[in-house]
């Protein structure tokens, strides 16, 4: 009986995530709960991209927020860094942050992800 070999690529393998952004936001005083309801409903829009495999949201401090999020190629981070969730964000950036928000690219060296 002849062996055969797996397949090149599996059904369920996931896309490799190499790039990422990193982007730190200021509230202004008073607009604290505006942000974190902004970055909350921000999700939907990020679901929404097949580009983006991950997407997080999170508080650093009282005032101090970020969004961290992966891609498999430069296709989809720019596709990210010229979608919805940036329209939306740079729209209110004026009105809900002490600063422009610190816009980080950088490129990933390793990931771990839990296997089930």
């Amino acid at each position: 009986m002849a062996a055969t070999s797996p397949p090149e690529h599996p059904p369920f393998e996931r896309p490799i995530e190499r790039l990422a952004v990193l982007a730190l936001l200021e509230a202004k005083p008073g607009t604290i709960l505006e942000v974190e309801e902004l970055l909350a409903s921000a999700l939907a829009m990020a679901e929404a991209e097949s580009g983006t495999i991950r997407w997080y949201a999170f508080r650093l401090g009282r005032t101090r927020f970020g969004i961290f999020d992966t891609f498999a190629d430069h296709r989809g981070r720019e596709a990210h860094l010229s979608g919805e969730v940036a329209r939306t964000l740079l729209a209110r950036v004026d009105e809900l942050l002490a600063q422009p928000p610190s816009i980080e690219l950088s490129e990933l060296l390793g990931v771990k992800t839990t296997q089930n």
